[in-house]
């Protein structure tokens, strides 16, 4: 099959949705972020690729703190709503319940299946954005949303954003078991 050279840009599949929370003068405020990734497994740690005008990145810098949640595709929305408005212009913090974990300028999302308070140990500067650095702390779950004592990605049923046709998605169908479909069986099939 041929391939197409295209512009360089930001493509990743697939990329979560992801609501980031802090506290910006006693008040929470909620953004969208997609540019979201894992960095670590010890000590669990994430990462963030967010524009340096946010207002969310303002209240991470002060304490340190923020919440990463994240939503179902039923709040689909609202974590649309929260990347299209900045908290300069609209109060977001009346879009959900909000609580408070172990980190107290980390607002967590009830209606969000999953809830992580963050850390910020580390801010790069990436040109258009600055990327986050943060150790997880803390990490919430909806007791319905598990299964064995695992997190079943189908009952979190988390909303993922396909940037280049700007729509939002969710889990398809399984293909494989990892680290299981890779094992060897005929040394002469490779």
């Amino acid at each position: 099959m041929a391939k197409v050279s295209i512009k360089s840009k930001t493509i990743l599949y697939p990329m979560p949705a992801v609501l980031v929370g802090s506290m910006i003068k006693g008040r929470a405020n909620f953004m969208t972020v997609a540019w979201c990734g894992i960095a670590a497994h010890e000590p669990p740690a994430i990462t963030l690729g967010l524009q340096k005008k946010r207002l969310t990145l303002v209240g991470m810098l002060e304490s340190r703190e923020f919440s990463v949640n994240i939503p179902s595709t039923s709040l689909v929305e609202k974590v649309d709503f929260c990347g299209l408005y900045s908290g300069r212009e609209r109060d977001k913090s009346k879009l959900f319940k909000i609580f408070f974990g172990q980190l107290k300028n980390a607002p967590l999302i009830e209606e969000c299946p999953i809830n992580l308070g963050c850390y910020l140990l580390k801010l790069l500067d990436m040109g258009s954005h600055d990327l986050v650095i943060a150790e997880i702390k803390e990490v919430l779950v909806d007791e319905n949303c598990m299964d064995n004592e695992r997190i079943d990605p189908y009952k979190v049923d988390p909303l993922i954003y396909l940037t280049s046709s700007h729509k939002y998605a969710k889990i398809g169908p399984l293909v494989a078991d990892a680290f299981k479909v890779g094992k060897i069986k005929d040394e002469q099939k490779y």
